[in-house]
Parts: structure tokens; sequence; C-alpha cells
């Protein structure tokens, strides 16, 4: 089992590859303003989790990672 706490901050391309060993599937949420903007060095982790979609037990659940960059920078439309 992963301690999902220990990903936390981990660029997500790290954090990736741990959570590909589980063999789950993993379902990938990047965090963004509400304003037009580009994110600006590292997509990290926010936070992981298993969610029971529609499984029965974590066994056969799925893994959910929240991600957002170090920074964003405001674009203009």
């Amino acid at each position: 089992m992963t301690d999902f706490e220990q990903l936390v901050l981990m660029p997500e391309v790290e954090a990736r590859r741990v959570l590909q060993a589980t063999g789950k599937p993993i379902t990938l949420i990047v965090l963004r303003p509400v304003f037009p903007a580009a994110g600006r060095g590292q997509l990290r982790v926010l936070r992981a989790r298993p969610v029971l979609r529609q499984a029965q037990d974590e066994e056969e659940s799925e893994l959910e990672v929240v991600a957002g960059y170090d920074s964003y920078e405001r674009v203009e439309n």
C-alpha cells in the first residue's frame, strides 16, 4: 500500500511512476485559477487518495491525484 501523504508536493511525473506500480487506474485533476493563466514551475501533487467510484472496497479502487503548478501567471484573453 502506498502512503499517499509522502506524495504531497512531489513532482507529478515522479508520483505517477510510484502510483503506476499499484496497477490501479489514475485520474489526474489539475487545479487552475478562475482567470486565464499559464502554469509556471513544476506540476506538483497536492492530494492523492483512493476513490471508490464503482468499486466495493479499496482493493478495487481507482486513484485520484490533484495537482497544481508552483505558480500561475495571468494571461490576456
